[in-house]
């Protein structure tokens, strides 16, 4: 993979080892993204204006192709999934008591939105303590659904999890919710560019996701699924502007109230094309395949360096191409920083409930050399 560095913008300097948390943005798609930008400012008013909306429905439809949904419509493009957590969140109608399904190993900031919410609306987020390490897919679902009352209205689960890497069964939960008649709501924002993705095989209600992290668009540039059968519970737009009551209507008001609301640069949308012609020009697939091989490959000298367990077994099932491993520090800040400054390493520590977890994420302009940086830098630290 080593002729694919040269593609990316990334300081050559820096061992990388952070794709999960921004992505990096290859040069072409960056140019492709620089020449949006300046047709914007070539003729603003025709820009957004006149043009905007087809630009964007074109986007929409090679987006759509691409993660397996069949109407563009059902899409629309928002900043980050945080964002769409929240226009979900916004327009739930939760009576005192209702119960919001999650675990404990979810996306800080989408807790934090369902905190407000269910306190707003006297609800529980019910966050599920997840037996750690996993074992199999069936006690996961088993332990999940532990917490499963009749008071349950809402799932909401990531499909690949942040601080903990891990890929969940999101599938099965989806299809027993749905038996139960619970609302499904999944957080993708690790899954398109780095597993495939069909989310009409998934058919949840609603399901978020990034772009510009492994799929490698501008930054700012995520979706928003929101099935037919549910897109009239998002009543209100989480910004009113000229999309709601439209005197132009599109035929969707999925699209109407979420799409145009208000000035802003949406050039980061329009690189998605770029980005899947990218991927398809580079082999993609197999790309993610040899990054996923390396992850999984230096897994063992990690652990053993750390003296840690794996937190689910190490197989295609859980782990794609991030690995989290549990790390001995008291302060997790102080040790990113130093294997930063002091090695040129980028990589992430979270704290986890009473453990703190170093993650690595490998992409195509990663070599081994940066993960023996790595290895070396965290040998230093634990001799001292």
């Amino acid at each position: 993979m080593n002729h694919l560095k040269d593609k990316f913008l990334i300081n050559p300097d820096i061992h990388f080892l952070n794709f999960g948390s921004f992505g990096a943005c290859p040069k072409e798609v960056f140019d492709n993204y620089q020449q949006w930008q300046r047709l914007l400012e070539f003729e603003s008013v025709q820009f957004i204006n006149v043009n905007g909306a087809g630009y964007l429905a074109d986007s929409r439809a090679a987006l759509a192709n691409y993660v397996g949904v069949e109407d563009k419509d059902d899409l629309v493009y928002i900043t980050n999934p945080t964002l769409g957590v929240n226009m979900i969140a916004k327009n739930l109608i939760l009576s005192p008591g209702d119960e919001i399904l999650s675990t404990d190993i979810e996306y800080g900031a989408c807790d934090r939105t369902w905190d407000l919410y269910a306190e707003k609306n006297n609800a529980i987020y019910k966050r599920q303590k997840i037996n750690l390490p996993i074992t199999t897919k069936e006690a996961f679902i088993e332990n999940f659904f532990e917490g499963l009352t009749d008071k349950t209205k809402v799932v909401f689960i990531s499909h690949i999890t942040s601080s903990t890497g891990l890929i969940l069964p999101v599938k099965e939960i989806v299809e027993i919710a749905k038996s139960k008649g619970i609302l499904t709501i999944v957080d993708g924002a690790h899954v398109p560019g780095q597993l495939p993705l069909s989310i009409k095989d998934l058919d949840p209600d609603f399901y978020t996701g990034a772009c510009h992290k492994w799929m490698m668009a501008a930054k700012g540039c995520s979706f928003l699924y929101a099935h037919k059968r549910v897109q009239h519970l998002l009543r209100e737009p989480l910004i009113v502007s000229w999309g709601y009551k439209s005197i132009k209507p599109s035929g969707s008001q999925f699209i109407d109230y979420n799409q145009m609301i208000g000035t802003r640069d949406f050039s980061a949308f329009l690189t998605v094309p770029s980005c899947i012609q990218f991927m398809q020009e580079n082999n993609w697939e197999k790309v993610a395949k040899q990054c996923h091989e390396m992850v999984l490959s230096n897994a063992p000298r990690f652990f053993s360096l750390l003296k840690a367990s794996p937190i689910s077994p190490l197989t295609d099932e859980w782990i794609g191409q991030m690995l989290s491993i549990p790390i001995r520090t008291e302060k997790p800040e102080e040790t990113q920083r130093l294997l930063f400054t002091k090695h040129n390493i980028e990589v992430p520590l979270f704290r986890q409930g009473n453990q703190v977890l170093i993650r690595y994420s490998i992409n195509g302009f990663n070599t081994q050399e940066d993960l023996d940086a790595l290895f070396e830098a965290l040998k230093e630290l634990m001799d001292n």
